[in-house]
């Protein structure tokens, strides 16, 4: 489904991902936010939130509003939230902890308040792999629970997989689970090292080329629709096979940190996305949209031709761009070549040949 509106990424993003709260009862191995058990004292409060809400809509149209955290179910004005997004004609979705928070009842309430979507992560195909990447033992029953509701009262789902040493070997099996939980879209998260995350969490770059071919492969067998975050070259692999790897998405184009997305933290701190940690402004001093449209960084990373290395001189820079978050978590240098890829582009090859 492509959205009801004209897009143009140097203007609106595509998606807003906003971490109401760092707050959450799990201690994911690979958390982007170092989540905390307690909510922070400087949170945006409702009427801030609200306020950013009507900016949002106002500025972007009716963009796609990601509510997350953290675990968003910790704040007891999420419904408010929701209902206020919903009246204004946004796209509420919601990604939710597997915590005993996540109950029939509050799922129902969400529903009713106008979350479009939920967005759920399934990071392992069995309890021992998903209980010891989240660090809470019951994680994974409680996640299958909230899914087999879901999928009874038809409730827009979506699954998140967080792909990395820990389950590459599962990747399959993941994809199997997300069709039987009949969801509309299968995310699969590259792992970036950010927050607690780390560079031996990673795959090789030999083992990345592999998992975007075999995502390709799955995506070839199956009417899920799939997407990845911080696995760009995956559109790559499906061009080079003559597909067109946006069949069936959302976005009218390639979304990449700061191209298509705006990340919000807890605090109103402006991020390119929320695997690449670089503050460009508070939403508390500076309009989003400025932020968005004029900062220096967000301007470098919608421009194809700012990117070092093979990747700016790429023939797929446009349509893949390489992971700018993992460029910058492993280089520290978010307009690096993403160090991942192990693709060569026909012009650089040649120049090497000669």
């Amino acid at each position: 489904m492509k959205p009801p509106f004209p897009l143009d990424y140097q203007r609106s993003p595509f998606v807003i991902l906003w971490e109401i709260t760092r707050a959450c009862d799990l201690a994911c191995r690979h958390c982007r936010a170092d989540a905390q058990q307690r909510r922070h004292s400087d949170e945006l409060r409702t009427d801030e939130c609200t306020a950013l809400l009507d900016h949002m809509r106002a500025e972007f149209g009716p963009v796609l509003v990601v509510f997350t955290g953290g675990d968003p179910l910790l704040r007891d004005d999420l419904e408010e939230l929701v209902t206020h997004a919903k009246g204004l004609g946004l796209r509420p979705t919601l990604t939710p902890s597997a915590t005993p928070l996540l109950t029939r009842a509050r799922m129902d309430s969400l529903v009713a308040a106008g979350i479009q979507r939920f967005a759920v992560s399934v990071d392992g195909a069995d309890a021992a792999t998903q209980d010891g990447f989240r660090r809470v033992p019951g994680t994974f029953a409680t996640t299958v629970a909230a899914l087999e509701y879901m999928k009874d009262c038809g409730y827009p789902l979506q699954i998140n997989s967080s792909i990395g040493v820990h389950n590459r070997h599962q990747l399959r099996d993941l994809a199997a689970l997300a069709q039987w939980f009949s969801a509309a879209l299968w995310s699969v998260f590259i792992l970036v090292p950010t927050g607690r995350a780390q560079a031996d969490d990673l795959l090789s770059a030999v083992e990345h080329e592999r998992l975007y071919r075999e995502l390709a492969d799955i995506a070839a067998e199956t009417s899920m629709d799939i997407k990845t975050t911080a696995g760009q070259p995956y559109y790559r692999v499906q061009a080079q096979r003559g597909r067109n790897a946006r069949a069936g998405m959302r976005a009218a184009g390639p979304v990449n940190d700061g191209k298509g997305v705006v990340f919000i933290s807890h605090r109103g701190e402006v991020q390119p996305s929320g695997f690449l940690p670089e503050i460009c402004g508070n939403v508390r001093d500076t309009p989003l949209a400025e932020i968005y449209r004029s900062h220096p960084l967000f301007r470098a990373l919608r421009n194809p031709d700012a990117l070092g290395g093979k990747c700016g001189r790429c023939e797929y820079r446009s349509l893949c761009g390489g992971s700018r978050a993992r460029a910058y978590g492993l280089t520290g240098d978010a307009l690096a070549a993403d160090p991942t890829c192990v693709y060569q582009p026909k012009g650089l090859a040649l120049e090497v040949a000669d």
